[in-house]
């Protein structure tokens, strides 16, 4: 076992056990800030895939995390109304069918961004995906039925079965697990040959085409799945909050989870989950204190960019990516 795989796992269990601790104190309010750094952290880790893995800096991120948060809102707040959707359809308060409904739909979202972002490279790319996601922001804007700007409550957290998800342990180990499952969605694909062909692409998609793999389709499908992974955290973070609004949409939502992944090591397993974990902590320290709690933020940002380049998990397992 290398370091870097010893240091994540003592991330990943320090998280945990933080959380059962705040239980054991009675202290719910840190329960829920472990629960927003798990939600954050596997956000930022469907976003690994595609900058982490592939080199795709995607500003457009913030469309598959909103439209996991609405796919939350809307079939919940149709549950219950108990009115029908489009078609007739139900809407529905369990969570596993509200996330299989989000990763779908950011899913097929992400094809249509894809087929098109992606014949082109660099700063291209950033504004294509960042247009829409702006596009799809002043949707949600214009679109009453639903909030429009205000945006729109969720009167009662969605159902998982088995558990009491408006218990605060109940649903940070919901959102735990899927964080853990979405870290070893990352550790396989990286692992994988489809892995190494994406990163290979981003290192010289000459030589891969030059072997028979299309880096074409190769980023696409990991686009895709990035989206899906990121649209399931929204869902979660619309059911923490009870609420969503088109601010999941915007391109702050998408530089937010760039910042946690450089912040925490690009490319890195736990890189992710530590950044989001540095992310919150600050908000909470210094947020209470003054309300420009970000650019002391955007201070500890600039050095890991000028002096730290692998992030958090750089500074404690080294340059090496073995994770």
């Amino acid at each position: 076992m290398t370091r870097e795989t010893t240091i994540s796992i003592l991330i990943i269990a320090g998280l945990l056990a933080a959380a059962f601790i705040a239980q054991a104190m009675g202290e719910t309010f840190y329960i829920t800030l472990a629960t927003r750094m798990a939600i954050l952290g596997l956000a930022a880790t469907g976003l690994n895939i595609a900058l982490g893995l592939g080199g795709l800096v995607s500003f457009g991120h913030a469309a598959f995390f909103g439209i996991g948060g609405y796919a939350a809102g809307i079939l919940a707040t149709h549950a219950f109304n108990s009115e029908p959707l489009l078609l007739g359809l139900p809407g529905t308060n369990q969570m596993i069918v509200i996330w299989i409904t989000g990763a779908i739909a950011a899913g097929l979202v992400a094809v249509l961004i894809g087929l098109i972002s992606l014949r082109t490279s660099g700063v291209y790319f950033i504004m294509i995906t960042l247009a829409f996601a702006q596009m799809i922001y002043y949707f949600a804007i214009s679109w009453p039925a639903y909030g429009g700007e205000d945006g729109l409550s969720i009167y009662v957290r969605n159902a998982f079965p088995g558990m009491n998800t408006l218990a605060p342990m109940s649903f940070f180990l919901i959102c735990f697990g899927l964080l853990a499952l979405g870290l070893i969605v990352f550790a396989m694909l990286r692992d994988s040959r489809f892995g190494a062909a994406l990163q290979a692409g981003r290192q010289n998609e000459t030589r891969l085409a030059a072997v028979g793999i299309g880096p074409f389709r190769v980023r696409l499908t990991a686009f895709v799945i990035s989206a899906m992974m990121t649209a399931l955290a929204g869902a979660l973070f619309a059911d923490l909050n009870r609420f969503v609004s088109p601010s999941m949409f915007s391109w702050h939502m998408s530089g937010e989870l760039i910042v946690l992944i450089i912040l925490g090591g690009v490319g890195r397993l736990a890189g992710p989950l530590a950044g989001a974990i540095v992310y919150v902590l600050f908000e909470f320290a210094l947020g209470g204190i003054t309300e420009h709690w970000q650019f002391f933020l955007g201070l500890i940002l600039l050095a890991v960019v000028l002096f730290a380049r692998g992030g958090v998990m750089g500074l404690l397992a080294g340059r090496a990516r073995h994770g």
